[in-house]
């Protein structure tokens, strides 16, 4: 049985190994630190709901006071532990506020539990669209006046949801956005899961939370971007245009009837640690990567995102701490870069696309790993050249540029009859299936849409460049489920 696999195994011979993350978890594997210090065997303190330590779905006793407490910190009416992640939030959000077969103004570049939120409520999607940063090829922010104007044309919706910061840190004026939406009575969710660290960093010079700025329910991922445990994040809730009752009922239906006392105490003890010594590091993080930052202008080849961005493609602030680097102009692709980047530096990176990678650094990182992530692009920039584009595909979100042509719902399309064809041959068929890249896992294609032969060439091109294309049935990823047209033209 010497084959038989050991995941744990493996992982502790991975973490005594000298690869470094730029990736979430938000603690870097960093137990010795300050915000570890007293965490003790989590053997020692698994337990269930055993007399005097309350139930998180009845809270009356020390959860209740917690989260009462952790409430307190934010400033929300209400603040929810999530121990499925931020997915448990998003899903609880949407059932929340949006009634069974009504319509949600939603940002398309939303993670793929929003879009699941939508099947399970059968609910039908509006969709606004984040400006482009041409020169990245990435996604930028949203406009109001956009949101405004989805809002005029469609009386019908129910909720608005947007992401912010995105995956790369784009932030967008949600402030003008709220007021916008609260100029039709309706409630703003901001699935803020890569912001987490907003809300103590003010004095470090980093963009302020969404529920500081007047979203009605913010989802953060704590894990993401601050030291605790995957899987841990937060919901907060403002009174006024959310219903608290209904909201409260779909966070129990989707949060785990067994929910981990570990991973709870994991979400306090960050909380605390954050809203006392972690204020201080956050202040000091902030000077660490303005060094890091300014080491990098020293690229001549490889390019940096800067904040010089800000106030264009909808970008209202940036956060500086996710680290953009883009390959245009190399000739060579994001999957280059990371593949070097993992196999002679040993620097593992939170994603890469088509001509960029995205590096995530927290206030956990090591000065020996920055300067680690510094020296290596420093390097390989050394070796590169100008030369034309390589023909990778235009960014990630190119397909964000064009309003898909919706023939049903994301429901309706999932519950037909359906048939599996090569993705190549799906040109002016209905997909049954979603279609990312994962991470970040922001849909190319959702059911109901008619696949275009742009989307068809740009799935085809992110597989021809290695990235993890998923969401099919599919484990290759080579066939995909479409509608079958004989249920579709019997309707």
């Amino acid at each position: 049985m010497n084959d038989t696999p050991n995941l744990l195994k493996k992982l502790m011979e991975y973490g005594k190994s000298d690869f470094y993350p730029f990736h979430m978890p938000g603690h870097k594997r960093q137990y010795k630190e300050s915000f570890a210090a007293n965490f003790p065997n989590p053997f020692s303190i698994d337990i269930t709901e055993i007399d005097g330590f309350d139930n998180l779905h009845h809270p009356e006793g020390i959860l209740k006071e917690s989260m009462e407490w952790a409430s307190r910190i934010y400033g929300s009416h209400k603040t929810y532990y999530l121990i499925n992640g931020s997915s448990g939030g998003i899903l609880s959000a949407i059932s929340g506020t949006v009634s069974r077969g009504g319509t949600i103004l939603m940002s398309r570049n939303c993670h793929k539990s929003a879009f699941h939120g939508v099947f399970l409520n059968q609910l039908s999607a509006e969709y606004i669209y984040p400006q482009i940063i041409r020169p990245f090829g990435i996604q930028g922010g949203l406009l109001p006046e956009k949101i405004e104007e989805m809002l005029m044309n469609h009386p019908d919706i129910q909720s608005v949801f947007v992401v912010s910061p995105t995956y790369d840190g784009m932030v967008s004026d949600i402030k003008a956005i709220a007021e916008v939406v609260h100029r039709f009575r309706l409630p703003l969710i901001v699935d803020e899961a890569h912001g987490a660290h907003f809300s103590f960093g003010k004095e470090g010079g980093f963009p302020v939370s969404a529920f500081e700025l007047g979203a009605d329910v913010v989802i953060q991922s704590l894990h993401k971007t601050l030291p605790s445990f995957t899987q841990t994040a937060v919901m907060h809730v403002r009174e006024g245009y959310v219903d608290m009752g209904r909201l409260d009922r779909y966070v129990h239906m989707y949060q785990t009837s067994s929910p981990s006392y570990v991973l709870m105490a994991g979400i306090e003890g960050c909380i605390r640690y954050m809203a006392g010594e972690g204020l201080k590091e956050m202040k000091h993080f902030s000077g660490k990567i303005e060094e890091v930052r300014k080491a990098l202008t020293g690229l001549k080849h490889l390019r940096l995102l800067t904040d010089q961005e800000k106030g264009m493609y909808g970008i209202y602030d940036m956060d500086c701490s996710k680290i953009i680097i883009s390959t245009r102009g190399t000739g060579k692709s994001g999957a280059w870069l990371d593949d070097r980047l993992r196999k002679e530096y040993h620097l593992e990176m939170e994603m890469c696309s088509s001509d960029y990678v995205t590096a995530i650094t927290t206030l956990a990182d090591t000065e020996e790993g920055l300067e680690r992530l510094c020296s290596a692009l420093l390097q390989i920039d050394s070796g590169l050249s100008p030369e034309e584009d390589c023909e990778t595909a235009n960014g990630l979100f190119k397909e964000l540029e064009r309003m898909p042509e919706c023939r049903m719902t994301i429901a309706e399309a999932m519950d037909e009859p359906r048939h599996r064809i090569a993705i190549p041959d799906g040109e002016g068929m209905v997909s049954a299936e979603f279609v990312y890249v994962y991470p970040p896992g922001i849909p190319i294609v959702v059911p109901g849409e008619i696949l275009k032969k742009e989307s068809i060439d740009l799935i085809m091109k992110y597989k021809e460049l290695g990235l993890a294309v998923q969401g099919m049935e599919d484990e290759n990823s080579r066939e995909l489920f479409v509608v079958d047209e004989t249920g579709l033209n019997g309707k």
